[in-house]
């Protein structure tokens, strides 16, 4: 059964503060909850990053996820 969106949002808050890399891809965020489907998962994290939880990050070729916090400590 797949979670809910507030349990979801709580699972990819966990996931990007607990991540060895500060800077996630979408399909990390998919081991949250293999039952959610990819594209609620995504619309979830774009609506984590207009609240200010997320942030994204690009590298040049990729948009990736990450926490405000984590990118300001990993460019000092």
């Amino acid at each position: 059964m797949p979670l809910t969106t507030e349990e979801l949002e709580v699972a990819i808050l966990e996931k990007a503060t607990k991540a060895p890399k500060p800077q996630l891809y979408i399909k990390d965020f998919y081991k949250c909850d293999p039952d959610t489907k990819p594209r609620a998962i995504k619309n979830v994290a774009n609506d984590l990053v207009k609240k200010g939880k997320l942030m994204f990050w690009s590298s040049g070729s990729t948009t990736m996820y990450a926490l405000p916090s984590r990118i300001k400590n990993e460019e000092k």
